[in-house]
């Protein structure tokens, strides 16, 4: 038996508002902006580097803490900070021998605590 597709979501008419879509443009950030967006989302998709930035949101860190709280060796610890440094999401200062971490700024702490309210709703 063929199913009958539903199509109620669906614009019966195919009449763009072109005022509402001029502002609505307008409004919409750049392309190289959604894209640098785009790559802050993937890179955030992980849930190795969603550990790192939640526990840098605590507190700043070093690489071997790090390591020892996620369980991964130094090594694959240093590759992701790498990738979240790259993308501005996390900063790093040095301190004789040691190198610390911590977020780049607020707004990746806020980022963070939005999703989380947002699956634990």
């Amino acid at each position: 038996m063929m199913r009958k597709e539903n199509k109620d979501h669906i614009c019966e008419v195919v009449l763009p508002h072109k005022k509402t879509l001029k502002k609505v443009k307008q409004a919409m950030s750049s392309e190289k902006n959604l894209i640098s967006l785009a790559e802050t989302f993937n890179a955030l998709a992980d849930p190795t580097r969603l550990k790192i930035i939640q526990a840098l949101s605590f507190q700043e860190l070093c690489v071997c803490d790090l390591a020892y709280l996620i369980g991964l060796s130094i090594s694959a610890i240093s590759h992701q900070l790498r990738l979240l440094r790259h993308l501005r999401l996390v900063k790093f200062r040095k301190e004789g021998r040691m190198v610390y971490y911590s977020l780049a700024d607020r707004h990746i702490e806020n980022l963070l605590k939005q999703g989380l309210e947002h699956v634990e709703e």
